[in-house]
């Protein structure tokens, strides 16, 4: 390898642009947004980051409310069927999963801020006039729910991409978004807990009035505490109507309320109404309409230059592994308080341990982002939500919480909090920056819209075997191997199909890959030889993201080997995804 010499510095600016160019560039799309300037003291910067992760806190919260003290709501309104009763937290996953695309779009372009602030905003609305149905029935409690839910939707896609804007690729951001991802199991701990006590010794619409203050205190703070994220600014002249995609969005918004709503209906209903099949058809003929028009749209809410597939494995592993957790949370509270007859605050104490073990899981992960392949973390994370389902479908109702249920609570958040940080993380640095809403979209679509459809093919399973009702634990029985069946549907799915290696079809991985092996071996060189040419030039560049002793370790890992597919994958994916395309460019140039 010869360098060249050093070109001139306008020339080194342009070919880096070309480098960095999208084929869906959002010139068309979403135009580039700036780089968040994060807190620079730590107190402030902890602040920042506490705010930022109450979206998830706040949302998983939301999802306890309906969860915990589901028989004690359902009795005011007169409604005791399981079926009927799931739409409490199906309806609010359901607009959750359904809305984040379109509200990753929004804060794209409109500022993640203000869209963050508005979620909040409305979040804490519908949670007061949830309190409020009280007064009414059941039809109007679940639409609150879903009304709600969309308050969540905008929160996640905005709160992900505030933070992939402030924080660059590398240990301090696969941290941050752990930690984004430990406030989940604590804010459904802590629902779970004040909506039990509201509704055992006070009024359950409490619960709702309290989540409806403290949303409106996170909004005021987003106020004073998040940076600046600025809109961008638009010289192509496209109106709103296409910016926003909106003949996609209504087409892609309808075929998932369909899809689901039929799941879900059907349990309630029959599937033998006719009225579900037809919504079903339709549903996914709205899909086809919605994938046809992204395929044409200007500006498309999923541009086909994202599913690669990285994004398609790493989507479809979080499908799976949550669906089966949506169905575990809400099938252990029904055991526990149907079978073994336990108040929703008992349970919710028995569920207690889950948030301890998922805050050190979600630390954790944060650790081995940094040091282990993404499909090995991924893998442990299936693992963890197999055995959790396992333990809850053989579950024996008189035996004792610490033989099993505890083990359970325990295990399957390390699924929950191992799965959605390294997800994030992944899509976040494989995407370009003009894509941060969308990646932060894409996950927490899958998540919720998997959470919601998973209880309605668990709840089809248990209407199918509990015999009219009269065998309840034998449907919970069948619900949950349905879960076990993603469980190890997303556990097949982790070891099979590991795209994240050489030859990986997104647009730019083989060359940020070969630029990474090219720059192993350049630093080698240089710690061989402290004349080589243009070698203090090149320490600017890396020295202060490369630890030197360890590229020469995984150097000499890599020859020993003999370049193979996974090692090189570990160490030179992760190595380039360090580098910024305008660094790679320069390094290219000088060293070609």
């Amino acid at each position: 390898m010869v360098p060249v010499e050093a070109t001139d510095s306008d020339e080194i600016q342009e070919e880096a642009k070309r480098q960095d160019v999208d084929p869906e560039a959002l010139s068309k799309t979403l135009t580039e947004q700036s780089h968040v300037v994060r807190p620079q003291s730590l107190p402030k910067e902890i602040l920042f980051i506490s705010v930022v992760c109450g979206a998830q806190f706040m949302t998983q919260a939301g999802l306890a409310l309906s969860i915990a003290p589901l028989h004690i709501i359902g009795a005011s309104f007169g409604t005791t069927s399981e079926n009927d009763l799931s739409w409490c937290s199906a309806a609010y996953s359901l607009t959750i999963g359904t809305f984040i695309l379109v509200a990753g779009r929004l804060g794209d372009l409109y500022g993640h801020k203000l869209m963050f602030i508005i979620g909040f905003g409305w979040f804490s609305l519908w949670s007061l006039i949830a309190g409020f149905s009280v007064w009414s029935n059941q039809i109007f409690f679940d639409c609150c729910r879903a009304l709600q839910g969309i308050g969540p939707a905008l929160l996640l896609p905005n709160a992900v991409a505030i933070f992939g804007r402030s924080y660059e690729p590398g240990p301090r951001k696969d941290m941050v978004f752990s930690l984004f991802g430990a406030t989940a199991p604590g804010g459904f701990v802590v629902g779970s807990t004040f909506s039990s006590i509201f509704a055992q010794l006070v009024w359950w619409p409490w619960a709702y009035w309290v989540m409806a203050i403290a949303c409106f205190c996170f909004a005021v703070l987003g106020v004073l505490v998040i940076p600046k994220t600025p809109s961008p600014k638009f010289t192509d002249g496209l109106s709103t109507f296409t910016r926003l995609d909106i003949l996609g969005a209504s087409a892609g918004i309808s075929a998932l309320v369909l899809i689901n709503f039929a799941w879900n209906q059907g349990p309630v209903v029959g599937w033998q109404v006719p009225y579900n099949y037809v919504l079903l058809i339709v549903g996914f003929l709205f899909l086809t309409i919605f994938l046809v028009i992204e395929r044409k749209a200007t500006c498309p809410l999923l541009p086909w230059s994202v599913f690669t597939g990285d994004v398609g494995w790493v989507l479809g592993c979080i499908a799976a592994g949550w669906s089966s957790f949506g169905t575990a949370i809400f099938y252990f509270y029904q055991f526990m308080e149907v079978i073994k007859g336990d108040t929703g605050l008992l349970v919710s104490a028995k569920w207690a341990p889950a948030a301890i073990s998922g805050a050190i899981a979600a630390v954790t992960t944060g650790f081995l982002l940094s040091r282990v392949p993404p499909s090995v973390i991924m893998f442990a994370a299936m693992c963890a939500f197999t055995t959790g389902l396992a333990l809850l479908a053989t579950l024996p109702p008189d035996q004792i919480y610490w033989a099993q249920a505890f083990v359970m609570s325990i295990v399957i958040c390390w699924g929950m909090d191992m799965s959605f940080p390294s997800g994030t993380v992944i899509l976040s640095n494989s995407m370009h920056h003009q894509h941060q809403g969308l990646a932060g979209s894409l996950v927490n679509t899958v998540v919720n819209y998997s959470i919601s459809i998973g209880l309605g093919f668990a709840g089809t399973v248990e209407s199918q075997v509990n015999d009219g009702g009269r065998n309840p634990l034998r449907g919970l029985r069948g619900a949950s191997y349905m879960g076990l069946g993603f469980a190890g549907l997303g556990l097949l799915l982790s070891r099979i199909s590991s795209p994240l290696s050489i030859g990986s079809p997104r647009n730019d991985s083989i060359d940020r890959i070969l630029i990474g092996i090219i720059l192993l071996h350049v630093l080698h060189v240089i710690m061989m030889d402290e004349n080589f040419p243009d070698g203090i030039l090149l320490k600017k560049h890396i020295g202060r993201v490369i630890h030197v002793e360890s590229i020469q370790y995984q150097i000499e890992r890599v020859i020993a080997e003999k370049y193979d597919r996974d090692l090189v994958q570990r160490v030179a994916l992760f190595e380039a995804r360090k580098f910024d395309t305008q660094e790679i460019a320069v390094l290219k140039l000088r060293f070609q």
